[in-house]
């Protein structure tokens, strides 16, 4: 689902504050990549009955590395670089969100709505940034973005549509006495 550019024709382009905005977004979405890189960490080392979850955080977590990289070069392109506060702040509430999830008996469950949640973060966060390249002259960058919310699109489809399995499969697992909570 292709953000719709046609709102904004860069007529913000001289305008320094603008451009400032639109670093920090770009810092900002650096942040949550570094936060998504740990609460997939921390889920991929408790998950064992689960291997459709792994797989897809797995294959996210790589896509996630990618993004971050991208993100790095557009902040070279301006002279700056991430933010480590903001870096270091997701990437603790990252690992504290995980952690939290641990001490619940449908751990998987939280995980998952909550991997949901976040990639519909992700998905908005983007589309901001698309907005702010265009106003600000950056059209450039757009295809970076775009290509960056395919991603988020495609991996929240997928949880999404795996919610009604992995519940009935958790449920199994439970009922059975198996770990389901992992």
């Amino acid at each position: 689902m292709a953000y719709d550019q046609g709102a904004s024709s860069g007529s913000l382009m001289n305008s320094d504050q603008a451009k400032q905005d639109y670093i920090m977004g770009i810092q900002s979405a650096h942040a949550l990549e570094k936060q998504a890189t740990q609460l997939i960490n921390r889920q991929l080392e408790r998950i064992e009955n689960y291997p459709e979850v792994a797989a897809v955080l797995r294959q996210h977590g790589a896509e996630t590395e990618a993004q971050i990289q991208r993100l790095d070069g557009i902040l070279q392109e301006f002279g700056t670089s991430p933010s480590t506060v903001k870096d270091l702040a997701t990437m603790f509430s990252g690992n504290m969100a995980a952690i939290a999830h641990t001490a619940m008996s449908d751990e998987i469950m939280k995980n998952h709505f909550a991997n949901v949640a976040f990639e519909a973060f992700e998905q908005a966060t983007y589309r901001s940034l698309i907005a702010m390249a265009q106003a600000t002259g950056h059209q450039h960058h757009i295809a970076i973005y775009e290509a960056t919310l395919r991603e988020e699109e495609k991996t929240f489809a997928t949880l999404l549509g795996m919610t009604d399995q992995l519940t009935t499969k958790f449920m199994a697992l439970s009922a059975s006495g198996e770990t389901s909570k992992r």
